[in-house]
């Protein structure tokens, strides 16, 4: 029986079902082809579960700025000025009552797609991410979809006003925008916009830069920044009702979980009103804040989000200890830092801001993730996140247009990812077919091991200290232990774990002899339990032993 540890696939869904592999820089749709909604095929969905995944974050559903023309079917032209890369930044959302056009077979019933995206998903017994934008929209944001009599953002806006509570955006009064770079960026008219609105990235004049988020706009929520962040939520800012009317629309079509990027930079008097008025109507529906500030991280769960990206905390303290410049006792700090709060806390290694572990800019090889990933995945109650082909350790080092060479996979370009096109051709290499394994094997544990959802974790570390590239734990649940030993290091180790006196009182064990088998080897090894005894094993490079016990 499968427990509720919650893990999440992310998928960047115009990248993960495309299998043309022209993969040409800068290149078209025509060129370089997309993914579709449809790729996610019941096979496809089955699989994912079969791997342990609970949720399936679809990045990119919402309708976006982008290059292609659509206009035959009625979709506004955007400016290229105003466009990052050739199919454009999913976070810079044109329509939010609208789906991408790109992830539809046939356009003119994209939305009859995605509900059907959510239902196969569903029978397959998966729930649905999709990101909810609040902070900004594209500059050229205009909905041709929203439900009859729902009045469209910036409509009844004062552009006199750089500010005002019932504006939805913020303005630069007699002044166009005039950025640091060419405004007509190949098209024969200049992108005109006067007067000029703030920038997405808190930028509040007509000026912003390439390394700012030009293509985008703030959103009002009632915050005066002119005037030092002072808050004016009373009356309630039209802001407020119009994007709380956009998540209950997605939320009427089965939406499970929603992914609400920057949330810091949107005001926690929002997130109140907004989760509560959901929730009345969906009482299941969960919120994930991208939130990177640490002293923010329990003002934000109060007022209404149930998981927190641990980005500035875990995230960081992990590529560190995987890089081997920390110690693995650093992972114990970091973990302590949100002890009160940690069923909350997202653990990842890669997201599509991050770099590859793989990539040259981070580890260079999937396989030094994989005692990171074991760590984070069994370690506590809370939920984990996999970035589609990590697994078999994609390396995001194309140069694909926009996005350049960075380590990361574009979300701004139209392109193919190597490892997912080979594993569908079945042309893994022995190498990455390992990771895939030790991933699923890893996933599958935290899924169906009761120890792992439900159970006490015990850190180890306090007693071990002679363990700097090693990183062990317990967890205990019932009749079952789990001791957990990952191996950092980039050769074979053979070490020594002591468990405490203080585990047996804390976890109620028992001295005894008992055969423990690891769940990821299948290897048996008998194992005598006494306080204050060490356990000796040998750990492969890069790899870890997850010892089950009955006790």
């Amino acid at each position: 029986m499968e427990s509720n540890k919650v893990i999440i696939y992310q998928v960047f869904t115009r990248l993960f079902g495309n299998r043309n592999v022209t993969r040409k820089e800068h290149g078209t749709i025509a060129e370089n082809g997309s993914g579709k909604m449809a790729d996610f095929t019941p096979k496809v969905l089955k699989d994912l579960a079969a791997m342990g995944i609970s949720h399936v974050w679809y990045t990119g559903i919402i309708r976006h700025a982008t290059q292609s023309d659509y206009t035959q079917y009625g979709i506004p032209r955007q400016h290229a000025a105003v466009v990052k890369g050739k199919a454009g930044s999913p976070y810079a959302i044109t329509d939010y009552y609208d789906v991408d056009p790109d992830l539809a077979v046939d356009v003119d019933a994209r939305m009859q797609e995605f509900e059907q995206l959510v239902e196969r998903t569903h029978e397959t017994g998966l729930k649905v991410v999709i990101d909810f934008v609040p902070n900004h929209v594209a500059r050229q944001y205009h909905s041709i979809c929203a439900p009859m009599g729902v009045e469209d953002l910036g409509v009844s806006d004062n552009p006199e006003h750089g500010f005002d509570p019932q504006n939805n955006f913020y303005y630069c009064p007699g002044e166009r925008f005039q950025p640091y770079f060419d405004l007509y960026q190949g098209e024969k008219d200049a992108y005109i916009e006067e007067p000029a609105k703030a920038t997405g990235n808190d930028h509040f004049d007509s000026s912003p830069s390439k390394t700012d988020w030009y293509e985008t706009v703030k959103l009002n929520y009632g915050v005066d920044y002119y005037a030092g962040r002072i808050g004016y939520f009373d009356p309630i800012p039209d802001t407020w009702y119009k994007m709380t009317e956009i998540l209950m629309f997605w939320a009427s079509k089965g939406v499970d979980a929603f992914r609400c990027d920057m949330a810091e930079m949107v005001p926690a008097h929002f997130w109140r009103f907004a989760t509560k008025a959901v929730r009345e109507e969906y009482p299941d529906i969960k919120f994930i804040g991208e939130v990177y500030n640490p002293y923010d991280y329990r003002r934000y769960l109060l007022n209404g989000f149930d998981w927190l990206y641990d980005k500035v905390g875990m995230y960081d303290t992990m590529r560190s200890v995987i890089c081997h410049h920390a110690p693995t006792s650093a992972i114990s700090n970091a973990w302590q830092q949100t002890d009160d709060i940690r069923a909350h806390m997202l653990y990842f290694l890669e997201n599509h801001d991050e770099q590859r572990i793989a990539s040259d800019f981070f580890a260079a090889s999937g396989s030094k993730g994989i005692p990171g990933m074991v760590t984070l995945v069994l370690m506590q109650q809370n939920p984990f996140m996999l970035y589609a082909a990590e697994e078999y350790g994609e390396r995001g080092m194309d140069r694909e247009g926009f996005s350049g060479n960075d380590g990361r996979t574009t979300i701004f370009d139209y392109w193919s990812i190597d490892t997912l096109c080979r594993a569908a051709a079945k042309k893994l290499t022995t190498e990455e077919k390992a990771l895939f394994d030790i991933h699923k094997k890893t996933l599958l544990i935290a899924r169906k091991e009761k120890a792992v959802a439900s159970g006490t974790f015990f850190d180890l570390m306090y007693v071990n200290q002679h363990l700097e590239r090693q990183y062990a734990f317990l967890r205990h649940y019932s009749n079952d232990l789990l001791l957990v030993v990952t191996n950092f290091e980039d050769t074979e180790v053979e070490v020594d774990v002591t468990l405490p006196t203080h585990a047996f009182d804390y976890l109620k064990l028992k001295e005894t002899t008992t055969m423990a088998t690891d769940m990821l080897s299948k290897e048996k090894q008998s194992m005598m339990l006494k306080p204050d005894a060490s356990i000796r094993m040998k750990i492969g490079a890069r790899s870890a032993r997850v010892w089950k016990l009955k006790v």
